[in-house]
């Protein structure tokens, strides 16, 4: 089944205020940047997707997604999310796709592997046959992923409790229940204590490396521009040694 990936991203201004106590409006913006960028490039790189998408309102983002040959579907003005993916699906659906991975663009953890290991689970099914597949968030309280056959199989409904209602939803359509936990798409990064969770998974596959491939190879296979970002901010030294910063 041919299945094309689509990304709702906002623009970075006043992005991700949740990490306010932790990060100034500029910093905020450059990690939102970086987190999309990873995202992107992850997307990019995946085997198996029909086609990758994203859908927003705001012009830098249109302009990075376009520069790596993401097709832009534009919104009017930024909506919140769900509108955007029901709208975003809308246009999807007339383009005669049958079968959509919604992922949001705050998942910088995400390879093109773990893309391709939701694609898997839908690889061969036949297409007249509905489907659902769903990644929670780490705390189970949003989804991270959707696999959607076709695109509007089930109401979507993101935000607080989005896991619940959208199994809640599957059940609703006659479907059998389908949940894939992955650590890296799981992690999206909202809150502080998201963004120290992050920085301890990178560090933790650094230190899996041999050192030969410590600073190069190990870097450039997860979240290499949320990773510098937050190297440049100071919060990698901060999480490395606590008691020198009172940054996390």
């Amino acid at each position: 089944m041919k299945v094309s990936a689509l990304i709702p991203a906002k623009g970075f201004t006043n992005a991700k205020q949740r990490l306010s106590p932790l990060l100034g409006v500029v910093e905020r913006e450059l990690l939102a940047e970086a987190m999309l960028r990873d995202v992107l490039d992850q997307a990019v790189l995946t085997e198996g997707l029909d086609g990758l998408y994203i859908v927003t309102g705001d012009s830098r983002v249109s302009e990075i997604a376009s520069f790596l040959g993401v097709h832009v579907i534009r919104e009017e003005s930024e909506r919140g999310e769900t509108e955007a993916v029901v709208f975003a699906l809308s246009r999807m659906g007339e383009l005669g796709m049958h079968g959509a991975l919604v992922l949001p663009a705050d998942i910088p953890l995400v390879r093109a592997s773990d893309i391709e290991l939701l694609l898997e689970q839908i690889s061969g099914y036949d297409r007249n046959i509905p489907f659902a597949l769903l990644t929670p968030s780490h705390d189970r309280m949003g989804t991270n992923a959707l696999l959607l056959s076709p695109p509007d199989v089930i109401k979507l409904r993101f935000g607080y409790d989005s896991f619940s209602y959208h199994l809640g939803q599957v059940a609703a359509a006659g479907l059998p229940t389908r949940v894939l936990e992955n650590e890296m798409i799981a992690l999206d990064i909202d809150e502080p204590k998201d963004l120290e969770r992050f920085l301890e998974i990178v560090i933790r596959v650094r230190d899996s490396c041999s050192p030969d491939e410590h600073d190069n190879r190990a870097r450039a296979r997860i979240a290499p521009n949320t990773y510098e970002t937050a190297l440049r901010m100071g919060l990698v030294r901060a999480l490395e040694n606590p008691n020198r910063s009172g940054r996390l």
